[in-house]
């Protein structure tokens, strides 16, 4: 009986002290609650549409009335033709993006943090930032004006050297160059600012400590600057992996015409097609659930990885 009462003494007191803190924090909480009811309406709430992949919905009748099909159209996904040229086009896409794009905001962040002026720092950082706010309808618009065959300025220039121009645009071999560049341009600047918080972490003791050794700028880059943010990178590369097969829609369904969709088509358009055009509310749910199954997947296997390799890792 004294232990019944021990523990329920400890409980209460536990549940005091839990209100207690969050009497103290209130004004945090209150910060806290706009990205908290945000999250709950947009991201959980809209989880329970995940049934309608088991379903052959039918808007009219709703969840409820709808007929559970089981499996049946994941079976289809995967039997489907299109299938393996859509997960090759979206895999390769993926691999482009993480070769090509997610060191370029490392580069330039190591590179404006040896930059002694400020006032040109910050001019750079504002330049290469602004390209984030700009949509991607006016993205695909720059493209179009610089590479088309009849008025691009980059064909223009090919010409006045004798070369014959080159269809970056509707070309199959270019798409994925130009959809990787196209993010690249985009998104460079503003995946800087993360890692410019990270060196800005740095003790300067630890760069002064290795200029009386005799340690040059490359070996202060190597030794101490790299180390210092590199559990950042591999939480960011985790986080990027997750997100391996969102290769974005609205860049690439601008970007996709009947000449390159062979290379150009991914999970990410056909779920459009099939399932806003088509109506084809069921299927193309599940094709969104197998997407978010795989990038579940190698989020878990990608923070196991990180952590048999010493780093912390995102849980």
């Amino acid at each position: 009986m004294d232990m019944v009462k021990q523990t329920g003494a400890l409980q209460k007191q536990r549940r005091a002290s839990f209100w207690q803190r969050v009497k103290r924090h209130r004004w945090f909480y209150i910060m806290l609650l706009p990205g908290m009811i945000y999250f709950f309406i947009y991201k959980y709430l809209p989880m329970w549409g995940i049934l309608i992949a088991f379903q052959d919905y039918q808007p009219f009748k709703g969840f409820s009335g709808s007929q559970w099909v089981g499996f049946k159209h994941f079976e289809t996904f995967f039997q489907d033709e299109m299938f393996w040229n859509l997960f090759r086009n979206t895999f390769v896409l993926a691999i482009y993006n993480i070769v090509f794009f997610f060191p370029m905001p490392i580069i330039i962040a190591l590179m404006l943090n040896e930059v002694r002026k400020e006032s040109f720092k910050r001019i750079i950082q504002t330049l290469i930032y602004v390209p984030h706010f700009v949509s991607w309808v006016v993205v695909v618009g720059i493209s179009f004006l610089f590479f088309s065959t009849e008025n691009g300025i980059v064909n223009q220039m090919l010409s006045s050297a004798g070369k014959e121009p080159v269809n970056f645009l509707l070309s199959a071999e270019w798409f994925r160059t130009m959809i990787t560049s196209q993010v690249i341009w985009k998104e460079t600047g503003w995946g800087t600012i993360i890692f410019l918080a990270a060196l800005a972490g740095i003790d300067p003791q630890l760069y002064e400590a290795a200029r009386m050794d005799g340690a040059g700028r490359w070996r202060q880059l190597w030794h101490i600057t790299v180390p210092a943010i590199r559990s950042t990178i591999i939480i960011l590369l985790i986080l990027r992996i997750g997100t391996f097969l969102d290769t974005g829609f609205e860049q690439i369904f601008l970007m996709v015409n009947p000449l390159n969709r062979d290379v150009g088509e991914v999970f990410d358009t056909y779920v459009y097609s099939s399932g806003i055009t088509q109506g084809k509310f069921s299927y193309s749910t599940a094709v969104g659930v197998f997407k978010s199954i795989i990038g579940l997947v190698l989020v878990m296997g990608a923070n196991r990885l990180a952590k048999r390799f010493g780093e912390d890792g995102i849980y």
